[in-house]
């Protein structure tokens, strides 16, 4: 199951990705924001985090104006890895190496033809483990 989160600069776009993920089967939880009223971005970074946490959902996607915001959030997590990608050979990668479980978007730059290339891209692409765990298992500080 995937989670979605957004703030209002990220919403529209958010929105494109339900639809698609509706055309593609993929189910998922709409953390929200709902609508294109100004709140803040981490609010809803928080409901996605808590859900990967939860085991609710196994990996998300993120959107707030340019990314920064709520993958900062998101990644103060310890459950989440989450990726700021702008370019689909960037999600190949996070997704490969660094098993990013959250693909946060930069809503104000991406086309939606862009985007829908990402998600299929994360969507699809498996983690490689080997080497690249041992990386990712020294992330967490304990």
């Amino acid at each position: 199951m995937t989670g979605l989160a957004s703030d209002h600069a990220g919403f529209e776009l958010k929105e494109f990705v339900r639809a698609l993920l509706d055309t593609r089967g993929v189910s998922y939880v709409d953390y929200g924001t709902y609508g294109a009223e100004s709140v803040n971005y981490a609010d809803f970074g928080h409901r996605l985090a808590r859900g990967i946490e939860s085991g609710e959902v196994s990996r998300g996607i993120a959107v707030c104006g340019s990314g920064n915001g709520i993958n900062m959030t998101l990644n103060h997590h310890a459950a989440v890895r989450s990726a700021l990608c702008w370019d689909e050979e960037i999600v190949r990668l996070a997704r490969l190496h660094n098993d990013a479980n959250v693909l946060a978007l930069p809503g104000r730059f991406l086309s939606t033809e862009k985007t829908e290339k990402m998600v299929d891209i994360f969507l699809n692409t498996p983690f490689e483990g080997g080497r690249h765990q041992t990386r990712i298992d020294a992330i967490a500080l304990s």
